[in-house]
């Protein structure tokens, strides 16, 4: 999980556990104010339900070690896919290229399960930034809806056939 990528800004861009060392800064990753529509007003909502839900597993997103987000991932039983969902990165951070270089390294991670052959997320239809920027990433839409969100998917190359 280590694995990193770079901002527009050069820092390193990590996925890192939630720990007893860093949950309160990942907790406190907050998003725009005009975001608020599209995710939870504090990480902490995901950090819960990652916490009581049992599906959910959190990340915490860094920029040269230092909290700058959250993402969390799931695997579906039922639809036989991983999704990503939960993703926030705080509001001093917005712009500067730290999104795609965590949806890349999360990708990365879950393509590497063997029964990985699909990755899904949501996005608010209203949230011009995440769909340009899922769809940037490979995403495609499904025509499916879940709640009020549009569902994407990207196929990853393991297969059956790999």
């Amino acid at each position: 999980m280590n694995e990193e990528t770079h901002d527009r800004a050069g820092r390193a861009i990590r996925l890192v556990p939630v720990d007893d060392d860093n949950w309160r800064a990942v907790a406190d990753v907050a998003p725009r104010d005009d975001q608020r529509g599209f995710v939870a007003a504090l990480a902490a909502r995901y950090l819960l339900l990652s916490m009581r839900g049992g599906v959910w597993t959190s990340l915490g997103i860094t920029a040269d070690d230092r909290v700058v987000g959250h993402v969390m991932w799931a695997y579906d039983d039922e639809g036989g896919a991983y999704w990503i969902g939960g993703m926030v990165v705080d509001a001093d951070e917005q712009g500067r290229g730290v999104g795609g270089p965590a949806v890349r390294a999360l990708i990365r991670m879950l393509a590497r399960r063997p029964d990985c052959t699909r990755i899904c997320l949501t996005y608010h239809p209203d949230n011009g930034v995440a769909a340009r920027l899922y769809a940037r990433l490979g995403f495609v839409p499904t025509g499916e809806h879940e709640d009020d969100e549009i569902v994407a998917a990207l196929r990853t190359s393991t297969s059956a056939d790999s």
